[in-house]
């Protein structure tokens, strides 16, 4: 009975090594980190051990051993002679012996393989943070009673990694591919909602897609001149209800300032209009190139006070203007967006109505299109056809491109207004 005890106990020491030893690897350092920020020491000893695991392993490795060979030995004796005397019942022949030794050896790695191993480390795998945090208190002391020993073989492979050229310490930097793999795993168990997974990922947005991709074009640009009269004033406030205008003398080349059109609408109530030359707007205008990110774009309208930014190219000619709200929808999509202003509209399972201005980011998000073309090319649905068919696109022209049929709907002059995309394999 001494012995069977003893093979207990074996096992399960063995078993809380094994599941320290899985449970410490495998353990998350965003999860620890969390667990730290919650007031868990122990989660910080966790991660103390993963910068430098070299000694943990060590001690792991050689109470592992030690406890196989004695479980060998001890359970070799402990149930032989039981084997022994029921197989004699059965058989007596001149490999009694043999036999005995075999099963009982059979029996004892079976059990140290199944309550010492296998179920022990799923547990570990399963449960990881939760496992080192209990465990490494009582694996800190036995690294401690056995620090000799630790210290030899941890030394003789540090020495041997080095004569290889491999690193002896663990470094681990969480990648943007890491944090879209964590989404993508939230998004399938649905423990991310399909908003935060789309918000998420359109932040990784914000350092490649240009403020090009998300201004309003030139030629969509209302503006003032000086010389206009003020009915057509009162007209463009009424037919295009902006909250700020641009001043011109002529021309969008010669910007003389902003106004708001609350300050119009005040002196046409109260009888007072008589042309944009008497009012006292605004001088300053920030001026933006169009080479500028969505981060850059935005970082910049922190010191403005301007609601809204000039767009300009090397040239120094206006090609469009850009509000923190345009950027702001670059990558917050249909959480700030009007349904009315959507870019891209799903008619049916394989087809979708998109404006030429919707940026290419969203076109591969919606399409689920890992890489277009030449992407640094252009930033829109339009520029992607005018890339295609190397000309400007004419209505009905179209291009197929990864499984999808991109057709042009509808023109404003040259520009493409809208298209229509058609999944062909559906």
């Amino acid at each position: 009975m001494n012995e069977m005890l003893a093979i207990a106990l074996l096992i399960g020491a063995s078993a809380c090594f094994a599941m320290a030893e899985i449970g410490i690897a495998a353990s998350r350092k965003i999860k620890l980190r969390v667990l730290v920020g919650e007031g868990s020491h122990k989660a910080q000893d966790v991660l103390d051990l993963q910068q430098n695991p070299g000694a943990f392993f060590a001690m792991i490795q050689i109470a592992l051993n030690a406890i196989s060979i004695l479980g060998g030995i001890i359970g070799e004796e402990a149930l032989t002679p039981y084997v022994k005397e029921g197989l004699g019942l059965v058989y007596q022949g001149p490999a009694l012996d043999q036999i005995s030794f075999a099963l009982s050896f059979f029996c004892i790695t079976a059990l140290f393989i199944l309550f010492a191993d296998l179920l022990p480390k799923r547990i570990a795998v399963n449960l990881p943070e939760v496992t080192a945090v209990r465990l490494v208190t009582p694996m800190r002391w036995v690294t401690y009673a056995v620090m000799p020993l630790v210290m030899l073989f941890n030394g003789i492979t540090n020495a041997v990694l080095r004569l290889l050229k491999l690193p002896t310490e663990r470094e681990e930097q969480v990648t943007t591919e890491d944090i879209v793999a964590m989404m993508d795993a939230g998004a399938e168990d649905g423990s991310l909602q399909q908003q935060e997974y789309e918000l998420i990922g359109n932040v990784f947005d914000l350092d490649t897609a240009l403020i090009s991709g998300v201004m309003t074009p030139r030629d969509q640009i209302v503006y003032f001149d000086l010389d206009e009269s003020v009915e057509l004033i009162s007209q463009k406030v009424v037919d295009h209800p902006h909250n700020d205008f641009l001043v011109c003398d002529g021309s969008l080349e010669k910007i003389r300032g902003s106004v708001e059109s609350k300050m119009i609408l005040q002196q046409v109530l109260k009888g007072e209009m008589s042309g944009l030359s008497a009012l006292s707007f605004s001088k300053e205008v920030l001026y933006l190139p169009e080479t500028l990110t969505l981060a850059e774009g935005l970082n910049a309208f922190k010191t403005a006070t301007q609601p809204f930014a000039v767009v300009v190219n090397e040239y120094a000619t206006v090609v469009g203007l850009v509000t923190v709200k345009d950027m702001l929808s670059g990558f917050m999509g249909q959480l700030i967006t009007h349904e009315d202003d959507q870019l891209i509209i799903q008619r049916d399972e394989h087809s979708w109505l998109m404006d030429g201005m919707t940026p290419i980011s969203d076109v591969m998000r919606t399409l689920d299109i890992d890489e277009f073309p030449e992407r640094g090319q252009y930033e829109t649905v339009a520029g992607f056809m005018i890339h295609q068919l190397k000309r400007l696109p004419r209505k009905t022209d179209s291009c197929l491109y990864e499984g999808y049929k991109f057709e042009v709907l509808d023109l404003e002059g040259v520009r493409v207004e809208q298209l229509l995309v058609t999944r062909l394999n559906g």
